[in-house]
């Protein structure tokens, strides 16, 4: 436990601190979570407008030091190179089969 008033200050500091980087973090995660989700389901054009607010939210943690600058720079290659691969793939969309019926004699 800390003694001095200035080690007190430094965890209250700390506390604080804390709690801003890890709201900042959570943004990022989930903005990144959400750009996937919509490249994955074929709506290209609503993953392109949340890219910027991705890219801010990765580029906000990176200047706060949440992250570092290489740790930044390749989520967002990763996310560029995932939002291209699923814009090159094929929508497959699933029918439903349909039972054979025999045929009264």
């Amino acid at each position: 436990m800390a003694i001095t008033s200035s080690a007190k200050r430094a965890i209250r500091v700390s506390a604080r601190k804390r709690v801003i980087n890890l709201r900042r973090t959570s943004t990022m995660k989930d903005s990144i979570k959400s750009l996937r989700k919509m490249s994955e389901g074929g709506d290209h054009a609503a993953a392109e407008k949340a890219l910027s607010s991705a890219y801010k939210a990765i580029d906000k943690a990176a200047k706060r030091g949440v992250i570092k600058k290489n740790t930044a720079a390749r989520k967002k290659s990763r996310i560029v190179a995932f939002m291209k691969k699923q814009a090159a793939k094929p929508i497959v969309v699933k029918v439903p089969r349909v039972a054979k019926v025999k045929a009264k004699k």
